[in-house]
């Protein structure tokens, strides 16, 4: 099977030769890890966990439909947070773009992401027909 780049007007691509932010693979979508940055490569300024959560989610939501597919196509997340208590936060802005059985998921807190004001990385799977 080919590998088909995905790409959105809707979410900044990295330079060349960095990484994609989205391949498929048959019905298999691959997601990259996002964060909350902008096209302009700047994080919301003073976004908390819950605001930069549902940023990375409105990029996936893009790529999906950009993909022919939905959000509940997404069978498997991997959220990195930078602190583990804000986790609710996370939760709370997942309930907004999820609904029924939600994706498999690892929540890891890490000690840092690509920079200090970049809270929650996200990374997932996706499978197309899976809802």
């Amino acid at each position: 099977m080919p590998v088909r780049r995905i790409t959105s007007p809707d979410v900044a691509e990295a330079e060349p030769g960095l990484w994609s932010n989205c391949l498929v693979v048959d019905k298999t979508i691959y997601l990259a890890g996002m964060t909350a940055r902008g096209k302009d490569q700047k994080t919301i300024e003073g976004a908390d966990e819950y605001e930069q959560t549902k940023t990375i989610f409105r990029k996936y939501q893009a790529l999906m439909t950009a993909a022919g597919g939905k959000m509940s196509d997404i069978v498997k997340l991997t959220i990195f947070v930078t602190d583990i208590s804000q986790r609710q936060k996370v939760w709370q802005a997942r309930r907004e773009f999820f609904t029924g059985d939600f994706p498999t998921c690892a929540l890891v807190e890490v000690s840092s992401l690509a920079g200090p004001e970049v809270l929650v990385e996200i990374q997932g799977i996706g499978h197309l027909g899976a809802s």
